[in-house]
């Protein structure tokens, strides 16, 4: 069911360059695609972001489950991946922040969506943070709807 109203999710969005979808209560989506590691397919997935100067950040949670979420493993595998925001689509390059920036990050994507604080009790593991980044040399397109 999840993987159903995901999906209608990400066509949904795309479909409107973000008018539908582009919104979870105060905070804004966008539309990550990785590459699976496993299968090597592109895999989207609808996120909350958080913005900090040029940097995008994202956060590994879960929803508090005690793995990392598909897209992370994924970006891990492979940091080049593409971010949707409304109608563009940028390439970027992914990391995990250090513990120092998840230290500096965390109040800014709890103050996104303040859900996170509870997901980081609800788990033994450390959320991760990812941070998104310019690819070099890559270009922002236009979303195809």
């Amino acid at each position: 069911m999840q993987k159903a109203v995901t999906q209608a999710h990400v066509r949904i969005y795309r479909w409107t360059g973000g008018k539908l979808g582009g919104r979870f209560l105060r905070a804004e989506n966008v539309i990550l695609t990785t590459t699976g590691r496993k299968s090597g397919a592109r895999r989207t997935t609808p996120l909350v972001a958080t913005f900090d100067g040029d940097r995008v950040v994202l956060v590994a949670s879960n929803g508090g489950a005690s793995r990392h979420p598909d897209w992370y493993l994924n970006l891990v595998a492979d940091p080049d991946v593409e971010l949707q925001r409304g109608s563009t689509v940028t390439p970027m390059h992914a990391r995990t922040a250090t513990p120092e920036e998840k230290a500096e990050l965390w109040p800014k994507v709890v103050a996104t969506y303040g859900g996170y604080e509870g997901y980081q009790r609800r788990t033994e593991r450390d959320i991760p943070l990812v941070v998104l980044g310019h690819r070099a040399g890559a270009a922002p397109s236009e979303s195809a709807a």
